[in-house]
């Protein structure tokens, strides 16, 4: 028997929120990396740094990277590598982080 503010079961939010975490693609661990990566399929990385070889997906984060890890080099948008300019998506293969699930 539970206490008055303890419900006895799990509710339907709670659960529908679980199958949602288990089962959508976040595009992390060894699954996410051809993604963020963007060497296969043009993936979520769109901009590389000429300096240190990170990627990001826009201008800003390369920025904000920029700022943080080369202060004393001047930022010149110029330099930067645009990786989806260098590979073609290919349309037999599904887009980025939106698979979707296999265990349904």
């Amino acid at each position: 028997m539970t206490g008055k503010a303890k419900p006895k079961k799990h509710t339907a939010k709670e659960l529908a929120a679980k199958i949602d975490a288990a089962t959508t693609n976040r595009g992390g661990g060894k699954a996410g990396v051809a993604d963020r990566s963007g060497k296969e399929k043009g993936g979520h990385a769109k901009l590389e740094c000429p300096l240190c070889k990170v990627t990001a997906p826009d201008m800003k984060s390369m920025q904000i990277h920029h700022d943080a890890r080369h202060p004393k080099i001047p930022f010149d948008d110029s330099k930067l590598n645009n990786l989806h300019a260098t590979v073609a998506p290919e349309a037999s293969q599904p887009k980025p982080g939106v698979r979707g699930s296999l265990k349904k």
